[in-house]
């Protein structure tokens, strides 16, 4: 029941983005299409999953004066590879989110999940953790995307969805407007939490 508790907790009662409140620059930045806020949400949840193993594994071994340098190359080093699998095998994706890829290491999602869970848990416990605050954040992710994408675009994932006579609220495509789109997710989960009791 643990592992079940760890792997849902980051879906909505502790979601990295619209609960936590964390991840914000990937967050605003990368969300202008859905796909990109998949993107960029999966690569963030393997290098969240990896790392926690990881920093589990080592906990007892990484001296505390040093734990922090320790766990940012060990998070630097999964965000690496991330970006080279991307780069590799999705390369229009990889050149869209940009220097958000390399940004993954100092993302307070990553380093947080390692300080506050990692480093006082077991490894299938930390993996738990790791997946299911990554996949509250690829959740979030693609929800503010595909919202912005829909109401700025008429798109989803690319493909015409509201049809050719959709006029675009193109704000929500600018920096504006998603500080306005994720406020209004924000407002309608603390709504849903205090309605079904969720804290």
């Amino acid at each position: 029941m643990s592992v079940m508790k760890e792997l849902t907790k980051g879906l909505f009662r502790e979601n990295p983005t619209f609960r936590l409140v964390l991840g914000m620059c990937p967050t605003l930045a990368v969300t202008t299409l859905a796909a990109n806020g998949l993107g960029m949400g999966l690569s963030t949840a393997a290098v969240l999953a990896a790392s926690n193993m990881v920093i589990s594994l080592l906990r007892n071994l990484i001296p505390s004066k040093i734990r922090i340098p320790a766990y940012i190359i060990i998070i630097a080093t999964f965000v690496t590879m991330v970006d080279m699998l991307l780069n590799a095998f999705q390369p229009q994706l990889h050149s869209q989110l940009g220097i958000f890829i390399p940004l993954i290491v100092v993302n307070c999602i990553i380093l947080g999940r390692a300080e506050a869970f990692a480093s006082k848990h077991g490894v299938i416990d930390s993996i738990a953790d790791g997946l299911g605050m990554g996949l509250g954040f690829t959740l979030s992710l693609t929800v503010l995307g595909a919202i912005r994408e829909l109401l700025g675009n008429g798109t989803l994932f690319g493909v015409n969805i509201l049809g050719a006579a959709y006029e675009p609220f193109q704000v929500l495509t600018s920096p504006p407007g998603a500080f306005f789109a994720l406020g209004l997710l924000m407002a309608l989960m603390n709504l849903l939490s205090k309605k079904y009791k969720l804290e």
